[in-house]
């Protein structure tokens, strides 16, 4: 056991790394314990694995880490922590790594990193931050890491504000990032970080994008249709017509409105042998009040 250099336990139903499982394993170099049930890492669980170089932890179920998980690893090249459940990011948990190059921590809930979180890695060259919760990232997070070849941050709800503007110039100063786009201010969103304009006050402040106004549509009013002023005039006339007094033969002006015109109606008149004194004089009462009913409606 002592001699082992590769441990494949990749694809099991492991479900935690005791402080002794790998004990004695002195030359171990490369270990996989990818897509396992582990959800829990003992204090100094890789103790003895001081020469090891590969690290495959991803797709398990790891919410936290110990701050001593990988204390001692100097000449770790590769952590795959890529695939959990992990929410923050702790300063302590890489502080001995020295030697790393690449490290994974993609597909995970991560919202916050700590300052110093990345302080002591010297070597990395890629670093992987896709596919989490973050909105925003601390200049403070990464200002040591200068020698940072890579770094991905794709897939995560960016609130494109000025705490990312130093970002955005890292982008187009260094091409170590791309592909950031923005889900708020809802001005913004959709676009990429990269091609984001931050606006300047009088004194030189970075002024945040703003959110849009958005305001609810109200329809302006529209003219009444013809058939409901129509049936305003007729009732307008029947009342008038009522209030002025008709002949005998044209007492019930409402139903004449309704079920016919008023034309119609005289001249059933004529035909039932009214007088042409009788027309005559409803004509000219019909066009007093019609200019009545006119001017009433104009009024209103």
């Amino acid at each position: 056991m002592e001699n082992l250099t590769h441990v494949y336990l990749e694809r099991n139903k492991i479900e935690a790394v005791a402080y002794n499982s790998l004990q004695g394993l002195t030359r171990l170099k490369y270990l996989n314990l990818q897509d396992n049930r582990i959800n829990v890492i003992h204090d100094q669980a890789f103790q003895d694995c001081q020469k090891m170089e590969y690290l495959y932890l991803n797709d398990n179920l790891l919410s936290d880490l110990p701050e001593n998980s990988f204390d001692g690893l100097r000449y770790l090249k590769m952590l795959n922590l890529g695939g959990n459940f992990l929410r923050n990011v702790s300063n302590t948990w890489f502080r001995d790594l020295v030697q790393l190059e690449v490290l994974y921590l993609d597909r995970n809930r991560v919202n916050y990193i700590e300052e110093g979180a990345f302080e002591n890695l010297t070597s990395l060259v890629s670093l992987h931050l896709n596919s989490n919760n973050l909105t925003t990232l601390p200049f403070s997070v990464f200002q040591p890491v200068y020698f940072l070849g890579r770094l991905y941050l794709f897939r995560n709800p960016w609130e494109c504000d000025c705490r990312l503007e130093w970002l955005k110039e890292w982008m187009e100063n260094y091409r170590l990032v791309r592909d950031i786009p923005c889900v708020s201010p809802s001005s913004v969103a959709g676009i990429d970080l990269a091609d984001v304009l931050f606006d300047r006050s009088p004194e030189g402040y970075c002024l945040d994008p703003v959110e849009l106004n958005v305001t609810s549509y109200s329809p302006t009013p529209t003219e009444e249709p013809h058939s409901t002023t129509e049936s305003k005039f007729s009732s307008l006339i029947s009342k008038l017509l009522l209030q002025e007094g008709l002949p005998e033969g044209m007492a019930n002006t409402s139903e004449i409105l309704t079920n016919t015109t008023l034309l119609d109606r005289l001249g059933d008149e004529v035909s039932s042998g009214v007088g042409e004194y009788a027309i005559s004089c409803s004509f000219h009462l019909l066009a007093l009040i019609t200019a009545q009913a006119v001017m009433v409606l104009q009024s209103k």
